[in-house]
């Protein structure tokens, strides 16, 4: 007898969305949450950092007020020397803005909780969803079933979102000198000792995640010492070249010190500091993050038992988001990929259609815009210029680019630093887009909608943008794009001439 039309192995705000949607298509849900729940942890670990890193930007604006005629009555300047300054050499003054670290985290502990309240226990309780806490793992006999708490859950079909892990490198010395991850770096944040000013000065972070850049510009805009090592040659992969030389501009700029195709292979304690052999160089500091690659969570679940196959950071599936178990769906980053709330939503609406209905529906990853909470913001949908060129001839590909300096709003709010960059067909075709700057996050929503509508790059232009907006860079970019058809098209150019000669000819 089956029990369930789905049983969702959960541990995550993904797996929590699954469930309700599941309820609410009036589907007989079970949803397990583990005790020691390690995968949301994380995901609180990341909404602390979001709000972590909306004071450090607040924190910089404050200190760069003069630069909008701002000033402060109480300075770095002492008092008695102030009243001696002119006023241009007052208004280059630094303020003192010092962080007051029980109020952030008692404000950031209310967003997380506030986000949580959506997807709580108790409420989806409450819609019917059969909620069982504790570690189990399937069996395949006598029938395909979830075994918990001495109970044997029966399901029609089987959802696995229980999310990743950090993974730990085998460094020699990395464990005995201790380290933290991104689902544990909040408790130091939240600490007794934060306030006294005892908090690490000195951080390395191993990064090549989102949150692992994230995390290096906020905690250096927050007046600490940031070393960023990445092993790859590049701060992030799947990000397009120029924008990934450009976000590693911005941090350096800021202070970040960083290191790429660099391996930690060593890590001691030496008088109360830790010290990491990164390459050849010896780097000194007081805590380490690491925050480099995500494993999936599923040592405990006896997956081999049942047929599933994995391979090292993610489990195999099909497009249709099935395990290589046939009645056993995955979503999230428990499949491989950065950790993205919106991704593994989509991937919980495919693999919910397939498992309770009929299983046609499929991943189609193109239209799904993606983005790193950096400031400026990075962003990006679809095919980047290397994958454009690579997958079309080189001649009908064509690379649109507007620069933010060039908004009246940009400057206007001071975040001139930016690019949009769009690639699309001769005919107009968008393949994708990557930008870094101010509201693109937003801006990108635009051009994965255009995408996913079918839309073509002058339909862009035909919109009337709100002036003065950030999104009003894809009207330019439109409007590149019908310069660049122009400029290639010499019948064109020469019907446009002829055309204007003859009608001013015909005025006369």
């Amino acid at each position: 007898m089956i029990d369930y039309d789905i049983v969702i192995i959960g541990g995550t705000l993904a797996g929590r969305y699954a469930a309700l949607k599941a309820s609410q298509l009036r589907a007989k849900v079970a949803l397990i949450e583990p005790e020691n729940n390690l995968s949301q942890n994380l995901s609180s670990g990341l909404v602390y950092l979001d709000a972590l890193s909306e004071v450090a930007k607040r924190k910089l604006q404050l200190e760069n007020a003069s630069d909008f005629g701002i000033l402060f009555s109480q300075s770095s300047v002492p008092e008695s020397e102030e009243s001696k300054l002119s006023p241009t050499e007052a208004a280059t003054v630094t303020p003192i803005v010092s962080v007051d670290w029980d109020t952030l985290m008692l404000r950031t502990l209310g967003i997380e909780l506030q986000a949580r309240s959506h997807y709580s226990l108790k409420y989806l309780a409450a819609q019917g969803i059969d909620i069982v806490v504790g570690a189990g793992h399937f069996q395949a006999e006598p029938k395909l079933s979830f075994s918990i708490n001495n109970r044997l859950l029966v399901g029609r079909r089987y959802l696995l979102a229980t999310g990743s892990l950090p993974k730990v490198d085998n460094i020699e010395g990395l464990q005995k000198t201790g380290f933290l991850t991104l689902a544990n770096i909040w408790q130091v944040f939240n600490a007794p000792s934060v306030n006294t000013n005892k908090l690490s000065q000195d951080w390395v972070i191993l990064g090549g995640i989102p949150q692992s850049i994230q995390l290096a510009q906020t905690l250096n805009r927050l007046g600490y010492h940031v070393t960023l090592i990445c092993d790859r040659s590049d701060i992030i992969s799947h990000i397009d070249t120029e924008i990934t030389q450009l976000l590693q501009a911005q941090l350096e700029a800021e202070g970040v010190r960083i290191f790429t195709k660099t391996s930690v292979t060593q890590v001691l304690q030496i008088a109360g500091k830790k010290w990491l052999q990164a390459g050849d160089k010896a780097i000194e500091t007081d805590e380490i993050v690491v925050a480099s690659h995500q494993i999936p969570n599923i040592e405990s679940l006896n997956l081999a038992s049942v047929g599933i196959k994995w391979y090292q950071n993610r489990l195999q599936v099909n497009e249709r988001l099935q395990t290589t178990n046939s009645h056993i769906y995955a979503c999230g980053d428990v499949i491989g990929g950065y950790t993205l709330a919106n991704v593994a939503h989509y991937e919980a609406d495919i693999a919910l259609k397939n498992a309770l209905f009929f299983s046609t529906a499929t991943v189609d990853y193109k239209n799904i815009a993606w983005g790193i909470s950096t400031q400026p913001m990075f962003a990006q949908v679809g095919l980047i210029q290397s994958q454009a060129e690579n997958l079309y001839p080189t001649n009908s590909v064509l690379v649109l680019r507007q620069y933010f300096k060039s908004l009246v709003t940009a400057q206007i709010r001071d975040e001139t630093t930016g690019i949009c960059k769009v690639i699309v067909l001769r005919n107009g075709v968008i393949l994708g887009a990557s930008i870094i700057g101010a509201e693109a996050r937003e801006i990108i929503n635009i051009i994965a909608l255009a995408m996913n509508r079918n839309l073509k790059i002058n339909q862009l232009a035909s919109l009337c943008f709100s002036y003065p907006s950030f999104s009003s860079i894809l009207e330019a970019i439109a409007r590149e794009w019908q310069l660049q058809r122009l400029n290639n098209n010499l019948i064109k150019q020469e019907l446009l001439d002829d055309f204007f000669q003859i009608r001013r000819n015909w005025d006369i």
